[in-house]
């Protein structure tokens, strides 16, 4: 995985939106992850729905 620990001019991954302001790799007004990939995991046994699932890339600023 990619150890960016911030979004540069240009470094914005398309493929990966993301509105979560509080992490390092969000890329303010572009609303994209600066990671080139993310590990998505869950905190529930049995998960049904969206809220079970967590970004496992998250580091808060």
């Amino acid at each position: 995985m990619n150890t960016n620990t911030g979004c540069h001019s240009g470094s914005s991954n398309p493929c990966i939106a993301c509105t979560v302001q509080q992490c390092v790799h969000h890329c303010g007004s572009d609303n994209h992850c600066s990671l080139d990939r993310i590990t998505v995991g869950t905190h529930e046994y049995n998960p049904t729905e969206d809220q079970c699932t967590d970004c496992k890339s998250f580091r808060r600023k």
